[in-house]
């Protein structure tokens, strides 16, 4: 009997081969990436707004910070700011053509701030980071944003920490690998989070549950092709499937339990409380459960006390947002 594996050896290809070309991400590709508005300081103080759409986040757990990846042109009045300050932005705008329409405006290469925003018609306000800090000046905010990253960029990564604005037609070597001038006409910034704020609508959903409904309209972009058009996609209805639960067995939970702390221990019935999580994240969870055992001089830990870890969890995660 033939395995699937020596079927698919027996056929021809279903696929053509696309040769891979600068910009390979929208010209041998479909390739779908998020809308973002950057917003950063000028040197008059003044904010520049520009789109991008290769952001992505970078560092997203196990280490001191949470950050952000955004690439761009060198010479672009964004990579010029972020060189110069530091400072940016991230805006997640929606998905109405007439906002699309005010991207595109606004992406023109060449332009300087000074050329494009009196044109643009997105209203701004105070970065809340200033707000409570009048000393740390930073890029206003998009208003109508359904949210935004205020974020600074890590210069210390890569030996990034020497590079200066100034070189409008191109950088020459040596360049960095992933932060800061990596190729002639490129930048890659490592941004970390420093705050994030959404509109309360949304916030609301995601601390007490989302569901289809809560999730904003935010556009997909495939950027730019036939040398005459940005295209993009407006958020449809939103479908679900539903997560497999796999719960492990006590025994197999009450092991890496035992081994999470020599002193600290759980009951039976606190155990089961995480017996769905996957065992990925297991040891993570066990250990802040330790840590909260710890703080509150508790040498075993009951189901009661679960509920009041998760409870503070819901607390905590409550007043990040």
């Amino acid at each position: 009997m033939l395995t699937a594996y020596a079927v698919s050896e027996k056929i021809m290809s279903s696929f053509e081969d696309l040769r891979v070309v600068d910009n390979f991400y929208q010209t041998s590709l479909f390739f779908p990436m998020p809308t973002v508005l950057c917003s950063t300081l000028n040197e008059d103080g003044s904010t520049n707004l520009g789109p991008y759409s290769l952001v992505q986040p970078y560092y997203i757990a196990g280490k001191d910070y949470y950050a952000m990846l955004l690439q761009c042109r060198n010479s672009s009045n964004t990579a010029q700011n972020i060189l110069r300050t530091g400072k940016v932005t991230l805006n997640f705008v929606d998905d109405k053509l007439s906002t699309f329409k005010e991207l595109v405006k606004l992406s023109w290469p060449g332009d300087t701030s000074a050329d494009k925003m009196p044109r643009v018609n997105f209203k701004l306000e105070k970065s809340l980071i200033e707000e409570a800090n009048p000393e740390d000046k930073r890029p206003m905010v998009v208003a109508s944003a359904i949210e935004a990253i205020e974020c600074t960029w890590v210069r210390t990564l890569d030996g990034a920490e020497n590079d200066q604005p100034g070189n409008l037609n191109g950088y020459e070597g040596p360049y960095h690998d992933f932060n800061g001038i990596t190729s002639k006409f490129g930048a890659h910034f490592i941004l970390k989070i420093d705050k994030i704020l959404m509109k309360k609508k949304y916030s609301d959903a995601i601390i007490n549950g989302v569901k289809a409904k809560d999730f904003p309209a935010l556009p997909v972009d495939y950027g730019y092709r036939d040398s005459k058009n940005f295209w993009f996609h407006r958020k449809t209805k939103m479908k679900a499937a539903l997560l497999q639960v796999r719960e492990a067995s006590l025994e197999s939970v009450r092991y890496a339990a035992d081994r999470a702390d020599d002193k600290v221990k759980f009951t039976d019935e606190a155990l089961k409380t995480v017996l769905s999580v996957p065992r990925v994240f297991l040891p993570l969870v066990l250990k802040g459960c330790v840590d909260w055992a710890k703080e509150n001089n508790v040498d075993l830990i009951t189901e009661e006390h679960m509920k009041i870890i998760n409870d503070k969890r819901a607390e905590e995660k409550k007043k990040k947002k």
